[in-house]
């Protein structure tokens, strides 16, 4: 099964576009961000320019993931990535993984990038479950998903090292049947079943 055409995915405040090489440069500022670093658990070295040109320009040659760059429709500004990668074929299902610089934030980019990632992988490629990982330090992206209508699953105790001390992950999952009920707003199914 080839899962990704890199498409562009469009909202009303985000567009999620293909990389080029030429995007390293914003890539390794937002990936240098203290905030990216602790709240994603990224390496806290630097990835270096060439390595970063090598990456994102690279990724539109793969068949087994999806990376997307996040721009701002306001403004045309890249602001963060958008991933689905650890396919599971026989299953039908991937992880997602998001991150946004600090200039992305707070107008509701990432909770659209999210719902237009997640929508063209059950609309789209035709998967079953979508799952992630959040650290437990992340109240903000947690919120994020649950709005989108990711499911917690339990804990993965002390997954990061971090800052001298251990940081649990919570994991999160999102089914095709959830999705078509209520398309990344169960808020709305939620609003809808008590007015009934």
């Amino acid at each position: 099964m080839s899962l990704f055409e890199n498409p562009v995915l469009t909202g009303e405040k985000a567009l999620l576009r293909p990389f080029t090489e030429d995007d390293a440069p914003v890539m390794a500022r937002i990936l240098a961000e203290p905030d990216v670093v602790r709240l994603t658990g990224s390496p806290t070295e630097s990835f270096g320019l060439d390595r970063l040109r090598s990456w994102y320009g690279s990724r539109n040659d793969q068949t087994d993931r999806l990376d997307l760059g996040i721009v701002d429709r306001a403004s045309g500004e890249l602001v963060g990535e958008a991933v689905l990668n650890e396919v599971d074929e026989a299953n039908r299902g991937c992880c997602f993984r998001i991150l946004i610089g600090a200039s992305g934030q707070g107008r509701g980019l990432g909770t659209e990038a999210v719902r237009l990632t997640v929508g063209h992988a059950f609309e789209h490629i035709g998967l079953h479950r979508v799952s992630l990982s959040v650290f437990t330090h992340n109240p903000r992206a947690r919120r994020t998903y649950e709005k989108v209508g990711f499911v917690a699953e339990g804990i993965e105790r002390q997954t990061l090292w971090q800052g001298g001390e251990w940081i649990d992950a919570l994991r999160m999952s999102i089914l095709a049947p959830e999705w078509a009920a209520h398309r990344g707003r169960p808020e709305r199914e939620r609003v809808s079943s008590t007015v009934r």
